[in-house]
Formats: structure tokens, C-alpha cells, sequence
């Protein structure tokens, strides 16, 4: 049995009622090896990130269960230092970034002073030394959804003449990194915003061209452009079908609230109306009667979070906020305004 404390955020029901700080009791180090079939390590923690994802996930479970039997940790995003690698081939004191998958296994949760990685759901790789434990932990999640989408549209961007696409919500968390990823291709970007953020996505991620969604139509601004392909971090359908575009991918899905999952559990979500409608999508792309459609999910790869390491300088990485440990609430409440520029981060040690 463990020999010490840990604090962790947790939650035992939905987001903001459920979640509160509480010990949990981290294996300790000289069990890690023997743990279960796939590698696992354990992690002191220096700073988290939050994604809606971790908020959707807590109104998920907790929604369902109207009292969780056990506290579930939270928050997908870490940097720390290795305690104890176990067979994943990190060893003690090595300073790491990844993301987890299962956050709410018990003692899992990149929120807390300490945490358990089982690596079947999780990746990570060393921390470059010139960046901080606080930026490191703000490009996992973000990074490898960029990377998954860009990778989803190459072909019929990088194929075409014209090397085109439309990238809705670019100032996003994960918008803004493909913005990044597209324009070291050489391709073509159009991008949408509020007006606010437009220098920013123009000037330092550098889109070609703007589309200020709070008071330019979207659909007729985008088709102008006539891009190959849409890559869509905002959900909604304003763009499904343009002429042009051959290929259709969201990690949204056509909903717009924050609260509810995104991604492809959209498919199966048949208490909302959008489901049926990106199956129809769906298919008519896979029988090659409209533009391919698909929502994505991030491949967890290592290889791609060494790219990050190669590819981003400290002062691509955007931060929007940095919270204390005792202030996550805050930080959560941060988060779910929407307003964000950049990943909110809370410093754990």
C-alpha cells in the first residue's frame, strides 16, 4: 500500500458542484514496475492545463452518476518530473510533458501534486529545457489535435494547385497551432475570429486572409477563398459543403455549447438530431457523392510531440492565464467564458 498523501483536484459529480481537493494515495514508487501489463510512471506534477474537454468530461460522468462511488481525477495536459519510470524507459528526476486519456482513473489526473500514467492511454516525451514546466504542459493536448487534423487534410491540400484552407476558429487553442502547422506546409490559410483577435491571427500565426464571424457572413467570406479543404475547431455547419472543398473534418461536431462532449462521441449521441445528420454526411463522402467528412479525434504519437519540440520556439506557445493550485475553480471558471487567448494553466509545485 502507499506510505503517503497526495492532493489531487477531484470530482464526484458534474462540473463546477463535483469537483473539490481531496488526498489521494499514489502507488509508491518501487511498485510502479509491477503495475498491470503495459508500462506505467509516476509523476510529481509542476503545471497542468485545462481543456473544455476536461469540464465535458466531469458533466459526462458526473451527470450520469448522481454521486460517483470513488473521487475521479481530472485534467488531461502535465509537465513534472519523473519519480519512478517503471518500463517506460524515463528515469528518475527527468523533467517530461504529455496528456492522458483517462484522467479520472483514480490517481490519474494531471491535477494534483502527484500522478499515476498508465502509458496504454497516455504519451509523453522529455521537456526541451528551454521551455517551462508552465509551457509544456499548455501544447500536448492542443498540438496533437493540430497535428491530427493537419495530417487529415494533406492530402487533398498538399496535392492541390492552389494549396488552400479554411481553418474555423483560428484563434482557438488548437486553431492557432494549426494555423502554425499549415503555414510551415506553405499552404494557404483563411481563418475566422472575432475582430479582436484578428492581428493575432494574421500577424504572429500568420492567415492570409480574415473572417471577423461576428460581422461578415461566413459561409459566402469562406467561399471566396475557394479552399480545398476545412478544418473546423468551433463546431457548428457553416461551412459544410462548400464547392470547393473536398474534405470536411471538425473536432467538434456540428454542436456549439461548451458543456457537452465534442469529437466522435457526436456519432453516437442519438439524444441529439446532429448525430443522424454527420452519419448522412459521413457516408455520402465515403461513396464519393460529396466531400469527405469525418470528426476527429488526436493520435497520441510521441513522434509528434518531438516534432513540437523541434518545431516551437518559448514564444509560440500561448498562455492565456497562470492559476495556483488552490485557485483551479478559478482557473475552470477562466476556461469556460470562451474568452481564453491560449491555454489556461495552473501551476501545481
Amino acid at each position: 500500500m502507499a506510505t503517503f498523501d497526495a492532493k489531487a483536484w477531484t470530482f464526484t459529480s458534474g462540473y463546477p458542484s463535483g469537483l473539490a481537493i481531496t488526498n489521494i494515495q499514489p502507488p509508491r514508487a518501487n511498485e510502479i514496475k509491477g503495475l498491470g501489463t503495459t508500462p506505467h510512471m509516476l509523476v510529481k506534477i509542476k503545471a497542468c492545463a485545462l481543456n473544455p474537454v476536461d469540464i465535458q468530461m466531469m458533466n459526462l460522468m458526473g451527470g450520469y452518476l448522481a454521486s460517483l462511488a470513488k473521487p475521479k481525477g481530472c485534467v488531461c495536459d502535465f509537465s513534472g518530473t519523473i519519480i519512478a519510470g517503471g518500463r517506460t524507459g524515463f528515469i528518475q528526476d527527468d523533467e517530461v510533458f504529455g496528456m492522458t486519456l483517462t484522467p479520472f482513473d483514480y490517481a490519474g489526473g494531471a491535477l494534483a501534486e502527484m500522478a499515476q500514467f498508465n502509458m496504454a492511454n497516455a504519451v509523453a516525451a522529455k521537456k526541451p529545457k528551454e521551455w517551462s514546466f508552465e509551457q509544456a504542459a499548455a501544447i500536448p493536448l492542443v498540438w496533437l489535435t493540430a497535428r491530427t487534423c493537419i495530417e487529415n487534410v494533406a492530402r487533398q491540400v498538399g496535392e492541390s494547385t492552389s494549396k488552400r484552407v479554411a481553418i474555423l476558429g483560428g484563434s482557438s487553442a488548437v486553431g492557432m497551432y494549426t494555423i502554425l502547422l499549415a503555414k510551415r506546409r506553405g499552404w494557404k490559410v483563411i481563418t475566422t475570429s472575432s475582430s479582436r483577435n484578428k492581428d493575432f491571427v494574421t500577424s504572429t500565426l500568420g492567415a492570409d486572409e480574415h473572417v471577423d464571424y461576428t460581422s461578415q457572413p461566413v459561409r459566402s467570406s469562406v467561399q471566396k477563398f475557394a479552399p480545398e479543404a476545412v478544418i473546423d475547431c468551433v463546431g457548428g455547419t457553416a461551412c459544410i459543403g462548400l464547392p470547393s472543398s473536398k474534405r470536411y473534418i471538425t473536432i467538434v461536431g456540428d454542436k456549439t455549447g461548451r458543456s457537452s462532449m465534442g469529437g466522435p462521441y457526436t456519432y453516437y449521441n442519438f439524444l441529439s438530431y446532429h448525430a443522424p445528420l454527420q452519419w448522412i454526411r459521413w457516408v455520402r463522402g465515403y461513396m464519393g457523392w460529396a466531400e469527405s467528412y469525418d470528426v476527429v479525434i488526436l493520435e497520441m504519437k510521441r513522434e509528434w510531440l518531438e516534432e513540437a519540440k523541434e518545431t516551437l520556439t518559448p514564444d509560440q506557445i500561448f498562455i492565456d492565464s497562470t492559476f495556483g493550485f488552490e485557485q483551479a475553480k478559478e482557473a475552470f471558471e477562466r476556461l469556460n467564458t470562451g474568452r481564453a487567448r491560449g491555454k489556461v494553466v495552473v501551476k501545481v509545485s
